[in-house]
């Protein structure tokens, strides 16, 4: 499979003290993305590479399966 845009990605987040955490993975590359809400509102965008264990170490840090529409409302700034 080709690294075209036909990927559908895969959603998680998980609330820490105070803070939201939002993933999205490509799950062929294992590239994506990670954004940070923190308490005052600020928001943190970072592009990633994980491993081929990412899922497993979402499912044990805490993260639970998120919405893409949720994820992409943060990254277009209509979410707050």
């Amino acid at each position: 499979m080709g690294k075209g845009s036909n990927i559908v990605h895969n959603y998680f987040k998980k609330e820490f003290e105070g803070s939201l955490i939002l993933v999205k993975v490509n799950p062929y590359t294992f590239l994506g993305s990670e954004i940070t809400k923190h308490k005052n509102g600020e928001l943190e965008f970072r592009e990633m590479e994980f491993d081929a264990d990412i899922f497993e170490d979402l499912k044990v840090d805490g993260f639970v399966e998120a919405s893409p529409l949720e994820f992409n409302l943060y990254i277009s700034g209509l979410a707050q």
